[in-house]
């Protein structure tokens, strides 16, 4: 069953219509209904083209968060064959909101990392919302220096509203983990690829995104701090985050035009949740060019490259 974003109000309203006419035809009713059908799927389509053509930056909050959209699971098994998860920090315990293991992309060998919010209640409950603590960026680093050693490149998917903020996490060192896991990244000496499928909040996010290409779908987030803790903190009021939002540029183009991300990814009409296999199509394609104009570049020029282009951001500003 789709769910309805509250600005998705008049599509949902021209769907439950159309829904309600297919069902008459299906029931042998004499009424012909095929005329009225055509044309409410015309204007339903035309309705939402129009809605996600001049999304808000809140707007494309709510979209990067939509529950059905595709995530870290749905991404390996359309992208990566022969995937084998690896589990555990070596040091704590095996955090699932972080999930990494060794495949083949397109042919060739290759390390994948990410987060998984997870699709229902309960796997949301075991992934932890993909909110990650020390040990799930532990094992980042435990699979980054396995796929450096063996010179396997690296992909990222990133999806989290940041790392977990909680005592335990914070006990454990959750921001020498991030710190960690950041250096990890920095220091490949292979390439390494990261996509912004869904929220990429706060070092829970860069700590496996600062990569030699940084990619990022049309209506994903990327951000310091989510919109409703900016206006906590600035205003001491969560009904701000539209203008939060707004103003703090979390936008994948605000973004490409600052030099943070790379590559912004197009998504179907409707967003990523409506079509989740073209979007995953067009992410693997953006990945797979990303993988072929870094190949040709030594160890130690990957590295320079990586560490020049995040020494820049901001500079030219």
């Amino acid at each position: 069953m789709r769910t309805y974003l509250d600005f998705e109000k008049p599509v949902a309203e021209l769907e439950a219509k159309l829904e309600e006419l297919r069902a008459i035809g299906a029931g042998g009713e004499p009424v012909s209904v095929g005329d009225e059908i055509g044309r409410l799927e015309i204007k339903a389509k035309e309705t939402l083209a129009q809605l996600y053509a001049n999304l808000t930056p809140w707007q494309k909050t709510q979209v990067a968060r939509h529950p059905q959209r595709p995530h870290f699971s749905d991404y390996v098994a359309q992208l990566i064959t022969d995937f084998t998860p690896l589990a555990g920090d070596r040091k704590f315990g095996e955090d699932e909101a972080i999930i990494g293991g060794f495949g083949r992309f397109r042919g060739s060998s290759i390390c994948v990392i990410g987060h998984e919010k997870g699709s229902t209640t309960e796997a949301r409950i075991k992934h932890n919302f993909g909110m990650a603590k020390p040990e799930g960026y532990r094992k980042a680093v435990r699979l980054m220096e396995l796929a450096d050693r063996f010179e396997v490149p690296v992909i990222s998917l990133i999806d989290t509203a940041g790392a977990y903020p909680g005592i335990d996490a914070e006990a454990r060192g959750q921001a020498e983990a991030i710190a960690r896991s950041t250096d990890a990244c920095l220091n490949l000496g292979v390439p390494n690829v990261a996509t912004i499928i869904g929220e990429g909040g706060s070092g829970g996010a860069i700590a496996i995104a600062t990569a030699n290409t940084v990619i990022m779908l049309e209506h994903s987030i990327y951000s310091v701090i989510s919109p409703e803790g900016a206006a906590s903190i600035l205003w001491r009021d969560t009904s701000k985050a539209q203008e939060a939002a707004t103003n703090m540029k979390i936008t994948a183009r605000d973004l490409e035009r600052f030099g943070v991300v790379d590559l912004v990814v197009a998504e179907p009409v409707g967003g990523a949740h409506r079509h989740a296999d073209a979007t995953i199509a067009a992410v693997g394609d953006a990945i797979a060019n990303s993988f072929e104009r870094l190949k040709s570049l030594s160890r130690e020029e990957i590295r320079t490259r990586r560490q020049q282009k995040f020494l820049a951001i901001g500079r030219k500003l």
